[in-house]
């Protein structure tokens, strides 16, 4: 039996209310779009939407897989909506957004993986609110480079993709994913346009043992990554993985001081963090 454990007391989110966070929602439902935050039931929703803060998801909100450790609905997806990259982008400016994450439900159906619909999307977002700087979190578009170039030679500050977990456990949380395949595309990124920022993440707590995190962590920094993300994995529901341990909130920290140490430029650690968690600050930490 998979019973939902106990969240220990650390493990505390703000609960979404307030008019900042109904105010997005409703534009969010009047123009027809979607965010991770609902999709995936992230802790940080209340916090995030409060401060005026949401990540879009584009094409749809029903993913082509089905991972062990994601809310995200696995089906057939829509067709894409080319009128979507523009009310992305009128989302932002009337919202007045300084820093936007976008990110997608996986697309394995499309020859592309939606590479052009991101890299419109971050056209759309640049016309209407140049100052804005805009994060794009990327599946691994099933290793196609010609799509990693054209996503990293959009107009984005922040190229965004996900690790996830340890390579010995892909098979479990992300039977569709390979680790080397993650990696190649954060090393592509960075060799198409040396400038650009790279960021991944990884949840901790599904069974993956410390020697396991430093060497993911030392590939990460061979590949040339800037930014880490580590938080806890929270079981959304019964039939996904459960959590297999709760890190305490002083184990983040300590993996926050070895990422630092060996190389990367900003780390963001702690059991609530999530890829977008804070996303508007790291640009200025690593650019500081």
């Amino acid at each position: 039996m998979n019973v939902v454990r106990r969240h220990p007391d650390w493990i505390k989110a703000r609960a979404p209310v307030g008019q900042a966070v109904f105010g997005l929602k409703r534009l969010v439902r009047e123009m027809k779009l979607h965010t991770v935050c609902e999709e995936a039931c992230c802790p940080n929703l209340g916090e995030c939407w409060s401060h005026g803060t949401a990540t879009f998801m584009l094409m749809g909100d029903v993913c082509t897989r089905n991972c062990g450790f994601c809310a995200v609905v696995h089906g057939r997806p829509v067709r894409l909506d080319p009128d979507e990259p523009l009310r992305v982008a009128e989302a932002v400016e009337r919202l007045g957004l300084k820093h936007v994450v976008v990110t997608s439900v996986d697309r394995d159906d499309l020859p592309d993986g939606g590479a052009a619909h991101f890299a419109a999307t971050a056209h759309q977002i640049r016309a209407r609110v140049p100052e804005c700087t805009i994060e794009v979190l990327v599946p691994d578009f099933q290793g196609n480079e010609p799509s990693v170039r054209t996503v990293a030679g959009a107009e984005i500050d922040i190229l965004n993709h996900n690790t996830e977990t340890v390579p010995r456990l892909y098979k479990q949380a992300r039977p569709g994913a390979k680790y080397e395949r993650s990696l190649d595309l954060l090393r592509l990124a960075k060799e198409h346009r040396p400038g650009l920022v790279t960021k991944t993440g990884l949840m901790l707590g599904l069974g993956e043992e410390r020697d396991e995190i430093l060497a993911v962590l030392e590939d990460l920094v061979q590949v040339g990554c800037d930014i880490l993300t580590l938080g806890q994995y929270l079981q959304p529901t019964k039939a996904h993985l459960p959590v297999a341990r709760y890190l305490h909130p002083e184990e983040f920290a300590e993996l926050s001081r070895e990422g630092l140490r060996i190389g990367f430029g900003h780390v963001e650690a702690g059991p609530l963090v999530r890829s977008s968690y804070h996303a508007w600050e790291h640009v200025e930490a690593i650019r500081t």
